[in-house]
């Protein structure tokens, strides 16, 4: 490969024209070769960001000589269009979720570690200073063996995922067009809370810890929205912690987000709270680590990860906080709370149906099907 990264994108919506063109359309190492989605801006697109071509078909985008993809699609088009990406040897980074079952999202993973192709899903949490600095705290201090969590997240996002999707592009100060209602509002295209929210506190727990959960006993709530709006889940993971975790969309427009994790294990205890910018490893023989953080560090932002992602490919950086695998343990948690739910709240496997997807490894969907803009 050339010091160049040569990229493209497929999806031209909100969420790519306001965070990942312009980070990506600033770097001396990117060629823009292509970007691929639908709507009468997608010229506009290409010219304002100089991709060298438009395109609505992925398969004209595919057929350029390209380096990495970058897919911002509406969620339940991640799986097969990182597929695409992933056969012909190409780096992928793909939004978050990047997969709506743990089946598709083990399968992405199975195939990454086959390829030998850098994968990363843009959780902008994980790449913060202080969290990067609990997770040192976690490897070189310790709390001995984990034994309990509680992870909760609440947004402002009422809008988002129940009303007007154009309140977030206010939020964000983006002159861009809103989210796509359809991407986050409808059930069948993954849209509510615990996708499109609790994929970012449950990412960074499973990054922080390494646990995997095992079953999962979850009940939603759409409030009178089409989806869900509020979440809670009892889970137990592997090798025996137990956790909680709750997540609610509501939060008044200009609140800031609230992520808070607590970690128990059997030497000591991590708390990370994001609202209220904390971290702190206290042990249970005396030893304690208050971490001083810059107000504002807090804010959720996704700068790093689009960059970090050229700098795997360039090998600027080997540090991948974000990677396939995290990626699907968060997918498999979401899939088994939803399912739980839908079943009445009944205690569901997490991962024996992806474990059954590791030993046949089929594909579930043409990738080529659609190229949607979220």
């Amino acid at each position: 490969m050339s010091a160049r990264v040569r990229l493209g994108a497929v999806g031209a919506g909100w969420w790519a024209t306001s965070n990942h063109f312009p980070i990506l359309a600033g770097r001396d190492d990117v060629d823009l070769v292509g970007v691929c989605g639908i709507g009468p801006e997608l010229e506009a697109v290409r010219e304002q960001f100089g991709f060298g071509m438009a395109t609505r078909d992925y398969d004209e985008l595919l057929d350029q000589d390209l380096d990495a993809v970058v897919i911002t699609t509406p969620h339940d088009l991640h799986h097969p269009q990182a597929v695409a990406a992933i056969e012909r040897g190409l780096h992928v980074l793909v939004e978050k979720p990047v997969t709506l079952t743990a089946e598709q999202g083990w399968d992405l993973a199975d195939r990454v570690r086959a390829a030998g192709v850098h994968f990363l899903a843009p959780y902008g949490w994980n790449y913060k200073p202080f969290t990067i600095e609990a997770k040192r705290l976690l490897e070189t201090e310790g709390i001995g063996e984990v034994q309990h969590v509680l992870c909760h997240m609440a947004s402002p996002t009422r809008g988002l995922f129940a009303g007007d999707t154009n309140h977030i592009r206010s939020l964000w100060d983006s002159k861009t067009s809103g989210p796509d209602p359809r991407t986050w509002q409808s059930p069948a295209r993954g849209g509510g809370y615990a996708h499109g929210q609790v994929t970012h506190s449950s990412a960074l727990l499973f990054w922080l810890t390494g646990l995997r959960a095992a079953a999962v006993t979850a009940k939603v709530s759409t409030g009178g929205a089409a989806v869900d709006l509020f979440d809670a889940a009892v889970i137990s993971f592997d090798d025996g912690a137990i956790g909680a975790l709750s997540g609610a969309a509501t939060l008044p427009d200009g609140d800031p987000y609230q992520v808070d994790l607590r970690v128990f294990g059997t030497e000591g205890v991590l708390m990370l709270d994001t609202e209220r910018e904390r971290v702190a490893l206290h042990r249970y023989d005396g030893r304690r680590w208050d971490l001083d953080i810059e107000p504002g560090a807090g804010t959720y932002e996704c700068i790093v990860p689009p960059n970090r992602f050229v700098d795997l490919i360039t090998g600027a950086s080997t540090e991948n906080n974000s990677d396939a695998d995290v990626a699907a343990r968060s997918v498999e948690l979401i899939d088994a709370m939803l399912r739980s739910s839908a079943a009445g709240g009944v205690e569901v496997a997490v991962h024996d149906r992806a474990d059954e997807h590791h030993q046949t490894h089929h594909d579930h969907q043409d990738p080529h099907d659609h190229q949607e803009s979220a």
